[in-house]
């Protein structure tokens, strides 16, 4: 999986694997990286053009997406 760095202050990098549907963050507050499962290729790339990706994970990723 690749992930691509993103300007946010919260999201440090956004990886997404469509075979699988998995996304995987990396905040600014910590090198881990969160993996999201069933997650649409529709929501990733909207992810990845969202103006503000901190708010567009709160909206449309957080809590929905449980591996």
């Amino acid at each position: 999986m690749t992930r691509h760095l993103v300007s946010s202050r919260a999201i440090n990098s956004i990886g997404y694997d469509e075979g699988t549907m998995q996304l995987e963050i990396v905040f600014t507050s910590s090198p881990k990286a969160y993996t999201f499962c069933g997650v649409p290729l529709s929501v990733y790339q909207s992810f990845l053009t969202a103006s503000s990706k901190g708010s567009f994970y709160n909206s449309y990723i957080k809590g929905r997406y449980h591996c």
